[in-house]
């Protein structure tokens, strides 16, 4: 048996250490320290302190992941790889993923929603980009085409966008070697030859 000497608070306030026979014994969060009624002068045997760290690291891990979630929305992916990076137990893993799904927390539709939007608006991205992107969050294909099915994406107006920021940079240029240009920085965007098509035909005047 161990009993509790001393219970102290940790810097943040949030958290509390607790001693054992004079020495530190484990950290713990206020909400577990009050649900577990625990005090000095509190005897606890091996298994109840096993227990109690469970608890606490549960506790630990899901603050840091709910505080890594609310930075922005996450994938799934996301916080997996999360876990990994902060060595989180893979035992508590499952636990916690089940608190930010009820939470609403995470979910790969309504991540793959914001992305889209946020690369829409401020990165000017083609499609076949944000596709991959969200591959590499994790998103699976299905949800990817369900969401770009109710998403209107207007490549050509994008693409203009890109193009208005380049031009200069080929102004001097002969007309066949500026389209051919355009043709080579859209393509490697990710825009189909179709959209680079509508770019050049619409835009005979400047760029022929």
């Amino acid at each position: 048996m161990s009993i509790i000497t001393s219970i102290k608070s940790q810097k943040d306030g949030k958290r509390v250490n607790i001693n054992l026979d004079g020495s530190f014994g484990f950290g713990i969060d206020l909400e577990n320290l009050m649900k577990l009624q625990l005090k000095v002068n509190q005897e606890l045997n091996e298994e109840e302190i096993k227990e109690i760290i469970k608890k606490a690291e549960f506790q630990k891990s899901l603050d840091k992941t709910i505080n890594f979630c609310l930075v922005r929305p996450r994938s799934v992916k996301e916080v997996t790889d999360f876990f990994k990076r902060k060595e989180i137990d893979r035992t508590l893993q499952e636990e916690i993923v089940k608190r930010l799904e009820k939470l609403e927390l995470i979910d790969d539709i309504k991540f793959a929603k914001w992305w889209i939007e946020q690369r829409l608006e401020f990165r000017s991205k083609s499609k076949k980009d944000i596709v991959q992107e969200l591959r590499t969050k994790g998103v699976k294909q299905e949800i990817i085409n369900q969401v770009l099915q109710n998403t209107e994406i207007d490549e050509v107006k994008i693409a203009k966008e890109l193009m208005k920021k380049k031009m200069y940079k080929w102004k001097n240029l002969e007309p066949r070697l500026t389209r051919q240009k355009i043709t080579q920085y859209l393509a490697g965007k990710g825009f189909t030859w179709d959209v680079i098509n509508k770019i050049l035909t619409k835009s005979t005047k400047v760029y022929s």
